[in-house]
């Protein structure tokens, strides 16, 4: 008998839920392939960005919902890495407002993510950016060869199409693969003198995502069975952006019956620490950075301390005894300490494996977790205004 992601697969075809299980399921083969397609493209890559960065281009790394975790997930580090100025502003900001986000004299790089690449904004966004930017640079790195974006690749050396693996294209509502590909490219795009280096990591990635999807899949479903209706994920740096996706993961899938919410350690006192209930699962992914990690076992000390049945979900990559004394359920991945942007990924998969298992527990349908049309995998019923300014 046939199980994925703990449920039988007959199962999941009944309840409407086995294309999104295998989605999650297939991610490790999906960064595989990620790192290949980029390998193969290395030159291409390499010639587009270097006559981008002569001309000392902002990078601006935009999507709508999921794709635009994309750019907030890599965010930080690319900060880091790069001499240029990133940022990461979602379709939905710079289709209301592009007099903020788009300057006539500014050369600008604009990373366009999507999976399907027809929602109306990021459409918008390329017409906008078009029509505003003096000196304007696309790379869309999107999922979908036949979406609208991938057709405007097309004509123009200032354009670059970045296809992601086929598999990549999620079938099901939740972008699982699809999103996990898109930041893996968006790293490796910036790292391309160093991937004979990276190769080995990538593969030890998606090695220990496989481990993780048999592994750990007894004690997610312990987590899932618990009737709590509330989930918070917490992250530092490129690690919140992973938590906004997360929180995103388990608010769709579950229709709205879990409510979540994302913040960072330290932020997450300043206020949004009122969320918190007798029925609130708090999960908390820790950094492998000395310093940053400091301050979030302060707020895991603080809230082991506290009265009230919240349970504390302690997710670290390497094995801590800190940690695991401080928390209700202890979570480690691996013996090896990586880079904060490379274990996202795995703390990816513990997310995705808790939305979607805590939605077939709730009687959803994950594959279409809103069969009403309330929301759907493509956005629907967005008017596009012409801009004059």
């Amino acid at each position: 008998m046939t199980y994925v992601l703990g449920v039988k697969e007959d199962k999941l075809k009944e309840i409407d839920g086995y294309i999104t299980a295998k989605e999650i399921k297939q991610q490790p083969k999906l960064w595989r392939e990620t790192f290949d397609i980029i390998k193969e493209n290395k030159e291409k890559l390499e010639e587009f960005l270097n006559r981008a960065k002569k001309d000392k281009v902002k990078v601006i790394f935009t999507g709508a919902g999921s794709s635009s975790f994309v750019g907030d997930s890599v965010l930080a580090y690319l900060k880091r890495e790069l001499s240029l100025n990133v940022e990461s502003i979602a379709t939905t900001d710079i289709v209301s407002n592009p007099e903020n986000y788009l300057d006539k004299e500014t050369p600008t790089l604009l990373i366009s993510c999507a999976r399907s690449g027809n929602s109306p904004e990021s459409k918008a966004t390329v017409e906008l950016a078009e029509k505003m930017v003096d000196n304007l640079y696309q790379i869309f790195l999107t999922c979908n060869p036949n979406g609208t974006l991938a057709k405007k690749a097309s004509g123009c050396d200032r354009k670059l199409l970045l296809l992601m693996p086929e598999d990549s294209n999620d079938q099901g509502f939740a972008m699982t693969g699809s999103f996990s590909s898109m930041v893996l490219a968006s790293i490796l795009l910036f790292k391309l003198d160093n991937l004979d280096s990276l190769e080995s990591n990538i593969y030890d990635i998606a090695n220990v995502g496989e481990k993780i999807l048999t592994e750990k899949i007894d004690l997610i479903k312990d987590l899932t069975s618990l009737d709590y209706n509330r989930a918070i994920f917490l992250g530092s740096s490129s690690i919140k952006g992973m938590a906004k996706e997360a929180a995103l993961k388990t608010l769709e899938l579950t229709r709205g019956k879990v409510i979540t919410q994302y913040d960072s350690s330290l932020g997450f006192r300043h206020g949004p620490k009122s969320i918190i209930n007798d029925k609130t699962l708090v999960f908390s992914f820790l950094s492998n950075d000395a310093y940053t990690r400091k301050y979030e076992i302060d707020l895991l000390k603080e809230m082991s301390y506290e009265d009230g049945d919240k349970k504390i979900v302690g997710i670290t990559y390497y094995e801590d005894e800190s940690v695991k004394k401080l928390v209700d359920y202890y979570i480690s991945i691996d013996d090896n300490k990586k880079e904060d942007i490379f274990s996202l990924f795995s703390y990816l998969l513990i997310a995705q494996m808790y939305a979607f298992n805590r939605s077939v527990i709730l009687g959803n349908t994950p594959d279409n977790p809103s069969p009403d049309g309330t929301v759907n995998r493509v956005v629907k019923g967005v008017e596009i205004y012409p801009y004059k300014g």
